[in-house]
């Protein structure tokens, strides 16, 4: 086996690990939402504290008819959920969209962020 081959091989190991760590963790995102869960459910679209959060993925902020305590700063902002609007917004709500009615901080650990993204995902058509 030849260097080139070697170090090829290694580097598309790494790159396959470093794609499947960005991809996130459902089980483990289904751990982490439960920080999410005292506001929001995932798997029915029923509303709490905060919307829904059923089908998210290409749905518009502040848009579910049933949810009628939105910010005017999320019905205004123009955001469409995907996987780089929520990851913004879950680092840090506040910092992300001034204005917001989410009271959580926000996820500091970016593995946590693409774990609950996929799990979120996972929910979405």
């Amino acid at each position: 086996m030849t260097l080139a081959k070697i170090i090829t091989g290694a580097i598309f190991s790494v790159f396959l690990v470093l794609a499947s760590a960005q991809a996130g963790d459902i089980a483990k995102g289904e751990k982490t939402f439960k920080k999410c869960a005292a506001c929001h459910l995932v798997d029915k679209e029923k509303n709490k504290t905060g919307p829904h959060l059923v089908n998210l993925f290409g749905r518009e902020a502040g848009s579910l008819e049933s949810y009628k305590k939105y910010s005017k700063a999320i019905k205004t902002s123009g955001i469409v959920w995907n996987e780089e609007t929520l990851d913004g917004f879950l680092a840090k709500p506040k910092s992300y969209l001034k204005g917001t009615k989410m009271a959580f901080a926000g996820l500091k650990k970016e593995e946590d962020r693409a774990n609950i993204i996929a799990y979120l995902k996972s929910f979405s058509q």
